[in-house]
């Protein structure tokens, strides 16, 4: 069974000023959501899973998935803010959504295979959707077996300024083992470096892995991520910015032992939008793309 595409499109992009998912900054007004499913069709994932809010339903389906649906199968599923589970109730003064795992949790009712899951408004690249679609055709019928696409450092900076970045320690059989986010990251006289808790500049190799938030799962991890959600609640249903991040899940598996999560290297730059700031640089970086002859225009 092919495995599965679950794309995180919910988000606010408070940051960005608007809905960023439907952005169109390719040649002919694709988005990065546009390149993200071509690049998962070439690499054999087999049917795409939306997470989105119910709330610009109508606005998705006309400016994104209708393009995709002659492509593949295609399901769209919504985070909503009072989606919890039974005995939590909703602080009426939230309004941030409660993060990446809780997004991944609302495909459980139309995943039952290995999955991948992605940010809509990241561009990963064709190599990576091969990486890791490949290692999850290895996955079915298995359970606590997990992976990630292991960035090179190198490949994921950004010409406006620093970056924050999740760096993996890996054990002999590139095996995750701990990730630590580093919130300071550049590259300075050909060098990539962090600022330390000391505000000290430390040398990082190119190619050491980073998390860019691509995962892949076996179904197994929903039931897990369920559990976990109860016990997140428990300490932060009062916190009014608490997100239920992904990372957060693979790191209890890990210690705990409970899970094992291979990471995968990919020679795939990253680009993506974080900032109004960001957004020439993304277009540039696509034409780019466009004119070496790595996707056709239009894309669809």
């Amino acid at each position: 069974m092919k495995p599965t595409l679950l794309v995180l499109a919910a988000g606010l992009g408070s940051r960005y000023g608007g809905l960023k998912q439907l952005d169109g900054l390719g040649p002919n007004g694709e988005t990065i959501m546009d390149y993200s499913i071509y690049d998962a069709v070439e690499a054999g994932f087999g049917k795409v899973v939306f997470v989105i809010r119910e709330s610009f339903e109508s606005e998705f389906k006309e400016k994104v998935s209708k393009k995709y649906e002659h492509l593949l199968p295609i399901e769209i599923v919504f985070q909503e803010l009072d989606n919890l589970p039974d005995g939590f109730e909703l602080n009426p003064d939230r309004v941030k959504p409660w993060g990446t795992n809780h997004a991944l949790m609302m495909g459980k009712e139309v995943i039952n295979e290995p999955f991948a899951v992605i940010n809509a408004d990241d561009f990963y690249g064709r190599n990576s959707y091969k990486v890791i679609c490949d290692y999850l055709l290895t996955l079915e019928n298995s359970k606590n077996s997990y992976c990630m696409v292991g960035y090179r450092v190198g490949n994921t900076l950004s010409e406006g300024g620093t970056v924050a970045r999740g760096i993996c320690e890996t054990d002999a059989e590139n095996n995750l083992t701990g990730i630590v986010e580093r919130t300071q990251i550049k590259r300075i006289d050909g060098v990539v470096k962090y600022k330390n808790e000391n505000d000290e500049w430390i040398s990082l190799p190119d190619n050491k892995p980073v998390s860019m938030n691509m995962f892949g799962f076996t179904p197994d991890y929903f039931k897990y991520s369920d559990d976990y959600f109860i016990h997140f609640l428990e300490e932060n249903a009062a916190v009014l910015k608490a997100e239920y991040f992904i990372p957060t899940l693979v790191n209890d598996l890990i210690v705990k032992d409970k899970a094992k999560v291979k990471v995968l290297d990919t020679t795939s730059q990253w680009f993506g939008i974080t900032y109004q700031e960001d957004r020439p640089w993304v277009v540039s970086k696509l034409k780019e793309l466009v004119d070496n002859g790595e996707y056709p225009s239009p894309l669809f």
